[in-house]
């Protein structure tokens, strides 16, 4: 997250099913929103497909939506049940 420079760069591409943009994803963790967890551009795999070309400081989006999903996961929070 500390390569995160919240320059906007990632805003730029928002898929039809996100409901934020990756931006606001980051800083939602950043800020430890566990809202996070159940977002639909969490759950969006079109957005997965597209956040290793999103970052300008090559923070790996992907990476961090991963983790995410696999904690939503643990916590009985998959899309299905949201």
């Amino acid at each position: 997250m500390r390569r995160c420079a919240h320059c906007a760069f990632c805003d730029s591409n928002l898929a039809p099913d996100m409901d934020v943009t990756f931006a606001t994803l980051i800083q939602m963790v950043i800020m430890d929103d566990e809202e996070v967890l159940t977002t639909r551009s969490l759950w969006s795999d079109e957005a997965l497909k597209s956040a290793p070309h999103l970052c300008a400081n090559q923070l790996n989006l992907e990476a961090v939506m991963v983790a995410l999903r696999e904690e939503a996961k643990k916590r009985g929070l998959e899309i299905e049940k949201i």
